[in-house]
């Protein structure tokens, strides 16, 4: 077998886990952006929040590093998309923690476009999908 075909030998498993990641990124919009109480979507194109565009640029970068994780530490498609279950409900819970517990008036300074909020729920966002990633090796 030459170099070239063992190089490629793994390209069915890369798109397997690429497309399943992707469908992953995917659902999370659709989930993050249902949790918020603010349209993301329309905030950022339609108002040019940058407040909003860091928390969720945050998130989206967040959650990709902890699915990145999965990919790399999981033995299968089944374990990743656990994982990637995992990863989704641990950014839920990141979010609820910068919400309900450092920065009550969180909606309204999203909604205000006040860029010191959208860092500090981006960062979060970040941090915990560094910690969900780096908790998701066995």
């Amino acid at each position: 077998m030459s170099q070239f075909a063992l190089s490629l030998a793994g390209l069915g498993s890369f798109a397997l886990y690429f497309g399943l990641s992707i469908v992953f990124l995917l659902i999370f919009k659709f989930v993050y952006i249902r949790i918020t109480p603010y349209d993301e979507w329309k905030l950022v194109k339609e108002e040019q929040n940058i407040a909003a565009a860091l928390t969720l640029s945050g998130a989206f970068i967040g959650y990709s590093l902890a699915i990145a994780s999965a990919a790399s530490n999981s033995v299968n498609l089944i374990d990743f998309a656990i994982w990637g279950v995992v990863a989704l409900i641990a950014q839920v819970i990141a979010y609820a923690i910068v919400r309900f517990g450092f920065m009550p008036k969180l909606v309204e300074r999203i909604k205000g476009n006040e860029i010191p909020a959208g860092v500090v729920m981006g960062s979060m966002s970040i941090a915990i999908g560094l910690l969900n990633a780096a908790c998701m090796t066995y």
